[in-house]
């Protein structure tokens, strides 16, 4: 490069990825919420689902869901899990996301201390593999699909406890998050 001339800036991405995903799939990020204004995200094809920009994000499970056919979100929602008896209207809403669905799950501080048992049955018939797991302030994202089959080679999910000897945050562990491209033609 000649002197005073400076790099181009890098294009950037969708949802902030550092690479492109390819045309026919879809880019996707989730993160957590972290401490107090450290807010969750959803990130669907460059467009914010959920976070702090769209002041849809709260205190709970933070949950998106996606017509996987048209790539257009049908359906956001936060339950609380802190205060309240949330549970059973988050199973409603999971279970009226229609077949060939994309689910996108995130926390923002408690996501677990009144989660009933019959709620983690559900997300872990989705394929949760930490849902039992999720503790006080846990961070958790969790990416599934009602109807298609994802590839088994994306990312689901992410889980990061609390714990005072190693929390970034007073009282609230690092974020956690998943990112990748999810195919457009599924079986």
């Amino acid at each position: 490069m000649r002197p005073g001339t400076t790099a181009p800036a890098p294009k950037r991405q969708k949802c902030d990825h550092w690479t492109p995903c390819p045309s026919d799939t879809y880019a996707y990020r989730l993160l957590s919420g972290g401490g107090r204004d450290k807010y969750a995200k959803i990130c669907f094809e460059d467009e914010l689902l959920i976070g702090e920009k769209t002041g849809n994000v709260g205190r709970g499970i933070n949950i998106a869901i996606v017509n996987y056919m048209t790539g257009k979100v049908t359906a956001t929602q936060y339950f609380d899990m802190f205060e309240g008896d949330n549970s059973g209207q988050m199973i409603n809403f999971i279970q009226s996301a229609p077949s060939k669905s994309l689910l996108f799950m995130v926390t923002h501080d408690d996501g677990a201390s009144r989660l009933k048992e019959d709620a983690k049955k559900v997300i872990e018939g989705l394929g949760s593999k930490h849902i039992r797991n999720i503790q006080f302030r846990s961070s958790w994202v969790f990416l599934t699909a009602k109807g298609l089959q994802l590839p088994e080679e994306i990312q689901r999910e992410s889980i990061n406890h609390s714990d005072s000897a190693r929390n970034r945050y007073s009282g609230w562990p690092a974020e956690v998050q998943i990112e990748g491209c999810i195919p457009k033609k599924t079986s």
